[in-house]
């Protein structure tokens, strides 16, 4: 699908899983190099920045966890960005470009920005809404830690190990998704100013410095994430710890009474108290006698 927008002299044409009579016709249109062209087809597997005559291509991967729509949790889109004339190319419907639709819209109508002075301008505006748009999926994940350590500290441990490695999931794949980001864009800010000049190195830093602030929060949450884990283990075993140590009490207790049953359950010619009057209670006074001993042992010994 093919969709056309202009403000003033700079076009945005957006592509949803293009077929090749629209590839070619953009290829035709804007002079786009026939490699380039070939590879808006299907998706690529890693980012990259190349530099031609009349554009420069970029291939970016955007993490969703919220806003994807084909289940992918990375959505790609392609940069065709030319001087009068920006071509992005996705194969997924993505939230924060249909948003930035709306403002191209509104600024073509109201002319109140600076996006008709040339197409990387528009690429920056569009750069800008997307990391914006991943600060509110990394939301998510804060969220998620919130409920998390309400969770653990309410005696929920061992189902908080479970989300805890889904959220840890979750992370891995977003930290994995934006590694690569800040590669790409080191390569934009030397080809994005050959292309458009040194007056655009400062939106070119600006686009680097959102990458670097959602990769703070990225770190931020995995910092949290990784206190939360400790704190969890801690408690599952201190449970764990206690409930071995109530086994092990149980064990050393009824160890000598089965032994003392074991001893007068003998089958001996003689066994001592066996056979007198009240044997029963005798035997069982001294378990009890036992038993008594022992807890007091414990009690001194502060193991209870």
């Amino acid at each position: 699908m093919l969709t056309k927008y202009t403000h003033k002299d700079v076009t945005w044409i957006d592509l949803e899983s293009p077929t090749k009579q629209e590839v070619h016709k953009i290829m035709e249109q804007y002079s786009i190099h026939p490699s380039v062209a070939e590879e808006l087809l299907m998706p690529s597997l890693k980012p990259k920045v190349e530099l031609y005559d009349n554009s420069m291509y970029m291939i970016l991967h955007f993490p969703a966890f919220r806003h994807t729509h084909n289940h992918q949790q990375n959505q790609e889109i392609d940069f065709i960005i030319g001087k009068d004339f920006l071509i992005t190319t996705r194969y997924d419907t993505i939230d924060p470009l249909h948003k930035f639709s709306k403002v191209f819209e509104v600024n073509s109508i109201l002319d109140k920005s600076n996006m008709s002075t040339h197409a990387g301008f528009v690429f920056f505006f569009m750069l800008k809404k997307l990391y914006s748009a991943l600060e509110h999926e990394l939301e998510y994940i804060n969220d998620a830690l919130e409920v998390i350590e309400e969770d653990i500290f309410q005696g929920h441990e061992k189902e908080m190990v479970i989300s805890l490695s889904i959220i840890s999931r979750d992370l891995l794949n977003f930290r994995q998704a934006l590694a690569l980001h800040k590669e790409v864009l080191e390569s934009f800010e030397e080809a994005g100013t050959k292309f458009f000049g040194k007056d655009f190195i400062h939106q070119i830093r600006s686009i680097i410095g959102e990458y670097y602030r959602v990769n703070n929060i990225i770190h931020e949450h995995t910092d949290s994430l990784n206190e939360l884990r400790k704190t969890n283990d801690s408690l599952v075993s201190t449970k764990q710890n206690e409930v071995m140590k109530v086994l092990t009490i149980m064990a050393f207790i009824t160890f000598p009474l089965s032994l003392i049953a074991s001893i007068f359950g003998m089958n001996t010619h003689f066994l001592p108290i066996v056979g007198a009057s009240y044997d029963f209670w005798a035997i069982m006074s001294i378990m009890l006698v036992f038993t008594v001993s022992i807890f007091i042992v414990f009690k001194y010994k502060k193991w209870l």
